[in-house]
């Protein structure tokens, strides 16, 4: 379980870096694992350690305020970290490995997209060539039994073909909210991400920490290192003494 100093000092570094940065500093603080080699991990497999990182920091319950794409409704959602945790098709300790489809006459072996590659896509312009560099970078070989086949040449077939078996393998990579809206009756779906929504909740909860440092230490001259030692409770409690 991570203290509030080393949260503390994770959201600072982590202020000025992509989301998947954020997460793999997150994880190495947790795990004692390296950011390069939790970079390896399938995007799945990261988010299930987030999810549970985020149990441990907050609680199962996550409050979640959208709006209705159709009205704009205010829907607030309170998730729960079990609905939102999918059990792997395959084995965890294989997520690393190679995958082989079949697809057209052709084969194809693959492997699932991690952190690296979520930094590789996020350097192009748009969506449709972040994917096509997603594909490219997991794609490992191609061939119809006798030869070789250039990736470029498969069809957009093959290509969703592929997309679908790789999120097939890493479910957990790819959360998607089934929301309705009270007012209008409006279905639509919305894609979640533990990575985004970890990190906005301890940007806020940071602030808010630190503005309790300052109060308390500028009341009773205590350090930051002796008012983050405090539990929450007692950080509380000594808040209200002073009327904040």
């Amino acid at each position: 379980m991570l203290t509030a100093s080393e949260l503390l000092a994770i959201w600072e570094k982590g202020v000025d870096r992509p989301v998947f940065e954020r997460a793999l500093l997150l994880l190495e603080a947790t795990y004692g694992q390296s950011c390069e080699n939790l970079a390896e991990l399938s995007i799945g497999q990261r988010d299930a350690r987030l999810l549970d990182l985020r149990e441990d920091l907050f609680g199962s319950v996550l409050p979640c305020l959208t709006a209705c794409s159709a009205c704009g409704e205010q829907l607030e959602l309170n998730l729960d970290v079990g609905d939102l945790r999918v059990s792997p098709s395959i084995p965890d300790e294989q997520q690393r490995g190679h995958f082989t489809m079949e697809a057209e006459g052709l084969t194809l072996g693959f492997r699932l997209p991690n952190s690296l590659d979520l930094s590789a896509a996020s350097s192009v312009e748009d969506a449709d060539s972040a994917r096509a560099l997603l594909i490219e970078r997991c794609l490992v070989a191609v061939n119809d039994r006798q030869t070789d086949v250039p990736s470029e040449t498969l069809s957009p077939t093959v290509l969703e073909a592929l997309t679908a078996a790789m999120a097939e393998a890493d479910p957990q990579s790819h959360i998607e909210l089934a929301l309705s809206c009270p007012s209008c009756e409006q279905d639509w779906q919305v894609v979640f991400d533990i990575a985004s929504y970890l990190w906005s909740e301890i940007q806020t909860w940071a602030l808010r920490v630190l503005r309790e440092v300052h109060i308390l230490a500028s009341v009773y001259g205590w350090r930051e290192a002796d008012i983050l030692a405090l539990s929450p409770l007692r950080r509380q409690l000594y808040l209200e003494s002073v009327g904040a």
